[in-house]
Formats: structure tokens, sequence, C-alpha cells
């Protein structure tokens, strides 16, 4: 099945469930090209009728009805969200009854439960998690005693935002280094990394996206050429390989599956917050 559709992300708070689980949901299809649209905080029916009303003009203009994934917890609100003619789908309804039977309770109804701030030590710990990838971003700072995982790679291989990633969903400390011309041209690892070996990182890419990144960050410079990125890639990779060091290509890869698969690796088990 070839086409476009539309989906409509709708929760009664920050959204982020619906679209997560959603595109989970809709990866499995790749048939389909699909424009999506968060609808968050919908939680009146003055906003539940707007949101009918967005959805029923998407409807008239197109021929597929548009779909909907929904983690709104009212009923009321669900019902007035489904007289627009989308095809509903409820993420929560498969499982609450399951547990409602299981744990012998009702569901209290309450909204912003999963992104609201429900544990403040937790909150600190992202907070602190992520000055710490920041005050250690691009080598700034090489104390790295307190680090989980240091990530080693050179220049524009994705680094610093894997490092605010795990530090923004898992309250993982992260540090990363940037290879230096000093460093390639030596072909091995500075001895400033010696103490946190075990939690070092090597993130590569192929050269040719690498060229892309830099070339779209600093146009026409000798830093973005294919040849110079092809050398520095090659270098890096004899050092992971020398000197041991776990590495991944980042080039087909998401951050949030870099993320894990670093995290995996060494070990860290952290939940999401």
């Amino acid at each position: 099945m070839d086409g476009r559709r539309t989906v409509f992300f709708i929760s009664d708070s920050t959204g982020i469930t619906a679209e997560t689980i959603g595109n989970s949901i809709l990866a499995q299809f790749e048939g389909v090209a699909f424009e999506g649209h968060r609808l968050a905080f919908v939680d009146t029916p003055d906003k539940a009728r707007a949101a009918a009303v967005r959805i029923k003009t998407v409807y008239a203009q197109h021929d597929e009805r548009p779909i909907v994934v929904n983690t709104v917890v009212d009923p009321q609100l669900c019902e007035i969200i489904a007289e627009s003619g989308a095809l509903m789908i409820d993420v929560l309804a498969p499982f609450i009854g399951t547990l409602e039977l299981e744990l012998g309770t009702r569901r209290s109804g309450a909204v912003n439960r999963a992104h609201g701030l429900v544990n403040f030590s937790e909150y600190e710990a992202r907070i602190d998690a992520t000055n710490y990838a920041l005050a250690h971003d691009d080598g700034v700072n090489i104390d790295y005693s307190q680090a989980d995982v240091v990530l080693v790679g050179v220049s524009r291989v994705g680094k610093t935002p894997t490092c605010l990633y795990m530090a923004l969903q898992y309250g993982v400390k992260s540090a990363n280094y940037p290879l230096t011309d000093e460093d390639l041209q030596r072909d091995r690892l500075p001895k400033t990394l010696a103490a946190c070996r075990d939690r070092l990182y090597g993130l590569t890419i192929e050269p040719n996206r690498l060229a892309q990144v830099r070339e779209a960050r600093r146009p026409g410079s000798a830093y973005a050429k294919l040849d110079r990125c092809k050398r520095e890639l090659a270098i890096a990779d004899r050092i992971f390989r020398i000197e041991n060091i776990p590495s991944l290509n980042t080039t087909h890869t998401s951050i949030e599956e870099i993320g894990s698969k670093i995290l995996a690796y060494l070990g860290i088990e952290r939940h999401m917050f």
C-alpha cells in the first residue's frame, strides 16, 4: 500500500507517550508515508471539540480518513474526539482493564503522570546530568572522574547530542572527548583518558555523511572535505581497534538507539524518566 496518511497524536498531557508509541507502531508500515501532528493538553470538552474539528477538516480534504493515536484518559473527551470520524487507536485501553482486574483496583484517571514532575530527586538527577554533559562537552573539561561514560570520536560524529540524550532521558553523566589533530597525528589516545578507560566508548560514521554534516556547519572549508573526513575516520577506527575501545557507527542509527546500545554495552541500568 502506497500513499500518505495524516496521523494525530492526541493527549491530555504532553503528548510524548502518544507520539513515541505511535511512531513505533507506524514505523512497521514502510510503504506508507505518515504526516504527524501532536495535539497536547486536550483536557477539556472545548479542546476536544476543537481537535475534532481540525481532524474533520483534514478528513474533508483527503480521501483517506485520519488516524488518531490517543492517550486521553477521560472517556467523554475520547468520545468527542471520535466524532471526527477518524480511526481511533487508544494506546492505554488494552492495558488498563487487564491491570484493574489483576490489581483489584480502578485506575485513578490522573493526568500527566508519565511526564509530570513526580519524583523530585529523579528530576534533579536529570538536571545534574545535563549540566555535567554541557560542562564536559567537546573536551572543555577533561576531569572525567565523575563520568558514567566518555564518548570519543572525531568532530561531528554525534557525541554531543548522544550525551545530552542520555543525560535528559536516563540521568547518565556523559562526557565527550573530540580526537584532536595532535591525537590523530600520534595515532593514539591522549594520556588524560587513561584513568577512565573502562568508561570509554567510540563513535564513528561513514565519510560521505560526515562530509555532509561538516559542510552544513562550515561550507567550503577544508574541515568538510571528503578526503580529510576519510583520513580522520580511518585513524580513529584504528585507534579504537588498537586500544580495544568499543565503537558504534552512527550513520544510520538514531540518537535513542545509540544511547541504548552504549548503556547496554557498559552495563549501565537506568530507567527512562
